[in-house]
């Protein structure tokens, strides 16, 4: 039989549905892209943002009209934080959890014997432990993605994944060890260890993200160990000092900034003010000489006056970010914020957030040419038209003339910039 993934979200949906596919070659399938035809379909959606949840119906409804005898698998935060949301689609044959993954193959042989449609979605419970499958090997990566944290107590007042994701559940560091040696093995470089709330890995089992890195920078083929998306809270200076003893880690921090002004964070419920942010960043970049901050900026949060807008720009240009992604704010049904009175237009939305992108877009062109004359090594990853591609250890991108090997470490020196990449030729 053949199945195809849908992922919508972020890397721990993309992990998630690896493990799930890999499971499901383990039993005798064969994964083809979602755009094939398959005999089982499965969306792992993503409820991060109400048009997060749009895209999902979407997709549902169009493979089922696409591919009427197909079985329709619906999984992941949207049903998890909203089971509800299965009376809403019955188009999907069989609804289940994110907690519910690992049952994937056997609802599939259920539905298939019954025919009848198959609703599971078991909660999150207080003191749930980590489980998931795990990863061996990526079709088309050089990169691998490692998930050893789940779940956040946070409860931002925009943000519905805590009902998504349960409470803060962190992958043992032994099974961290197995997992990573299994991808070393087939051949990977990198690994990418990531979370939905990376930052405080270890709380509940008495470890810190130093021990989950120190653990996957010691296998053998290793060379490189990079952190998904941050916290500010939890990233001490012992964790800080600890992180720049590990040779192998990448010194690239992403750490959620969602606004610099400190009203609108208060309102967001978020746990640090721009003082504590800035101190933060101030300590990286002492610590780490060649570190790259790279952050997300949220526009038009409700009550964002057009002077709390102009702090956050300011704070952002100061901090000067080597790269930001800006979004405006998207009211997600069930959240505290959906249901504040003081929403801010859309059209004043759009307008900061394309003001906010072309300043944010100046500092990391600055960045960008700032890196020409320097010699630094990639993993090559790409072949396109007589270029290939790859990331510096900072996660810097870099397009080089030619041909290589995907997954191979050159030294390269920047000698241009092209848009949003650095023009390196191979030392």
């Amino acid at each position: 039989m053949k199945c195809a993934f849908y992922t919508l979200g972020c890397k721990v949906n993309q992990y998630e549905s690896a493990t799930m596919a890999e499971d499901l070659v383990k039993n005798g399938f064969t994964c083809v892209s979602p755009s094939e035809d398959a005999d089982v379909y499965i969306i792992n959606s993503c409820s991060v943002t109400a048009e997060s949840d749009r895209k999902t119906r979407q997709a549902v409804r169009r493979l089922r009209n696409n591919h009427p005898d197909s079985i329709i698998v619906l999984t992941g935060c949207m049903t998890q934080a909203t089971p509800s949301t299965e009376k809403e689609l019955p188009e999907a044959d069989i609804v289940m959890g994110n907690k519910n993954n690992d049952c994937l193959y056997g609802l599939i042989l259920r539905f298939i014997r019954s025919r009848k449609r198959d609703v599971e979605i078991d909660p999150h419970m207080t003191g749930d432990i980590f489980r998931g499958k795990t990863v061996s090997a990526y079709s088309e990566k050089t990169r691998a993605i490692v998930k050893i944290e789940d779940g956040c107590n946070r409860f931002c007042s925009y943000c519905i994944i805590p009902y998504a994701r349960g409470r803060v559940r962190s992958k043992p560091v032994e099974d961290i060890r197995k997992e990573v040696t299994d991808l070393a093995n087939n051949g990977y470089k990198e690994v990418v260890l990531v979370g939905i709330n990376l930052s405080a890995y270890g709380t509940d089992i008495g470890s810190d993200m130093v021990e989950a890195v120190r653990t996957a920078a010691e296998v053998d083929g290793i060379e490189r160990v990079r952190l998904g998306s941050l916290e500010p809270d939890h990233i001490t200076d012992s964790i800080i000092s600890g992180l720049s003893q590990i040779k192998e880690f990448c010194p690239q921090f992403h750490i959620s900034l969602q606004s610099g002004c400190d009203k609108t964070l208060k309102r967001m419920n978020r746990h640090y003010n721009s003082v504590e942010y800035e101190d933060l960043c101030t300590n990286l970049r002492a610590v780490f000489p060649d570190v790259t901050l790279t952050t997300d900026v949220m526009v038009g949060f409700p009550g964002e006056t057009d002077s709390d807008y102009e702090i956050s720009l300011d704070f952002v240009k100061k901090t000067a970010f080597e790269k930001v992604h800006v979004f405006p704010y998207s009211r997600r049904p069930g959240t505290p914020a959906a249901r504040m009175s003081d929403q801010v237009d859309n059209s004043v939305k759009q307008h900061r957030t394309e003001i906010m992108i072309d300043e944010t877009e100046k500092i990391r062109q600055t960045f960008l040419k700032n890196q020409i004359g320097k010699t630094l090594e990639i993993i090559s990853e790409e072949n396109h038209g007589g270029t290939f591609r790859g990331y510096t250890a900072n996660y810097t991108p870099v397009k080089v003339k030619g041909s290589c090997r995907c997954g191979e470490i050159i030294k390269v020196k920047i000698i241009g910039v092209d848009g949003d990449f650095c023009i390196g030729e191979p030392v």
